[in-house]
């Protein structure tokens, strides 16, 4: 698993211009007004040959009364739960605050590696009264500038060291992965108990309980798979921003480690924005995909034409994914959860196929006649030469004259007649346009 560093600290320190520095280019929000991250960002960095992921998680003022607000307590709290090295940032300019002595005193009361970041030291005399922040009582104190880059590096540097060993997981890597992702409460952990036959996840009504990540090993027609829930979070209190924010990184986290995506929607609840998100995110890694109707036996006069209704539904709020095959379950009853497993199986069959050169460029020769490539800046485009290049997941690679003038219309048109001809259901293609 990649292994995260949350960035915390009051506002206005600049944690999203170290976040910004520390990811390699411009994401986050960069103002002088306290409390401009609002939504929480995250990306992935990568340093002395190790991959990690960065989360930018914003700052809050103090409510009325209280020395440290609930969002700063909350932000802390699950960076603390989520990380593996935690980046305490403060400002110089404007020395120690109460607040950053309430965070502080939060985060000396755990075990994971903090590194004070003392941003804004733009020159020798910033850095030299940077030792003042020693007095929150951390051992190891980095003064940066965020802006210019000055002493981002040495902190790269300690937090790599720090990061957890790269692990391979023994004995899995070799059976293909399932990870069930969706919105809280639409049976996840359900969907596994009924698959495994017994109560390896805990179910319950509250969405959010499923804390972390379970990898369970399945036996299922002499095909060993592991099952992986996605990790929700536990509500702390009533700040639902970072929740929500830590839920979507885990979702992440799942997709990219996993073979086939199960998107779990509740048939009662519909489609949304959400689950758009994580569709992208799948197809954007390349992983195989499904999406389960579940709480099928709720839907009231069920007919053999609904779940094409639904089907059009989907397609139609994402119209270029209609590869990926639609299926109706109920995890409580058991209804046709078995037939999850069996898509899975087909999808995965699919992302290992393997199309001859041979066959690919006679399939190839054939489509452009049916529909021939377009005259841009007064020269007829050609294809000369198409191969498979990788299979799980599938590359195509196709060698050509001006490749930067080729039409989207007709890449669309060139995977549609992929699909038509070779299937690859439930599987994102990559197509490679080279110039020959």
């Amino acid at each position: 698993m990649t292994p995260t560093v949350s960035i915390v600290g009051r506002p206005n320190v600049g944690k999203s211009t170290l976040f910004n520095r520390l990811i390699g280019r411009r994401k986050a929000i960069v103002h002088d007004q306290s409390g401009v991250t609002r939504d929480r960002h995250y990306g992935e960095s990568f340093w002395n040959g190790r991959n990690f992921s960065v989360i930018d998680t914003g700052g809050y003022l103090p409510s009325e009364g209280d020395v440290i607000s609930d969002g700063v307590r909350e932000q802390v709290h699950l960076a603390i739960d989520e990380s593996d090295v935690i980046l305490f940032v403060v400002d110089t300019e404007t020395g120690i605050s109460s607040l950053d002595k309430a965070v502080a005193a939060l985060l000396r009361r755990q075990n994971k590696p903090v590194l004070l970041v003392v941003n804004k030291c733009d020159n020798e005399d910033k850095r030299l009264n940077s030792v003042e922040f020693y007095e929150l009582g951390f051992d190891e104190m980095f003064p940066v500038s965020a802006i210019s880059g000055t002493g981002t590096g040495e902190v790269l540097d300690r937090v790599v060291n720090l990061l957890p060993p790269d692990t391979e997981v023994e004995n899995e890597s070799e059976f293909p992965k399932i990870a069930f992702v969706g919105r809280p409460n639409v049976g996840k952990s359900s969907l596994m108990n009924a698959l495994l036959k017994n109560e390896r996840c805990i179910v319950t009504d509250i969405p959010g309980t499923t804390r972390d990540a379970i990898n369970s090993k399945l036996e299922y027609q002499d095909e060993t798979f592991i099952l992986v829930d996605t990790a929700g979070l536990r509500k702390r209190a009533k700040v639902k921003e970072n929740i929500e924010f830590y839920s979507t990184v885990r979702t992440d986290r799942s997709i990219k480690e996993a073979d086939v995506v199960v998107l779990l929607l509740d048939a009662m609840q519909g489609f949304d924005e959400q689950d758009k998100r994580i569709l992208r995110e799948a197809e954007n890694f390349n992983k195989g995909i499904i999406i389960a109707l579940n709480k099928w036996d709720l839907v009231p006069d069920k007919d053999t034409n609904l779940l094409k209704e639904f089907e059009s539904y989907i397609y139609g709020k994402v119209r270029t994914l209609s590869y990926i095959p639609i299926i109706s379950i109920s995890a409580i009853t058991g209804q046709r959860i078995e037939k999850v497993l069996d898509v899975a199986k087909r999808v995965i069959a699919e992302r290992r196929k393997k199309i001859s050169t041979s066959d690919m460029n006679t399939f190839i020769e054939r489509i452009l006649k049916e529909r021939a490539l377009p005259v841009k800046r007064g020269k007829q485009l050609k294809i000369q030469y198409a191969l498979q290049v990788k299979s799980n997941p599938p590359v195509f690679k196709f060698f050509m004259n001006n490749p930067q003038e080729l039409p989207a219309n007709y890449r669309r048109f060139i995977e549609n007649k992929i699909r038509e001809h070779y299937g690859f259901e439930g599987v994102p293609i990559t197509m490679v346009f080279r110039q020959k």
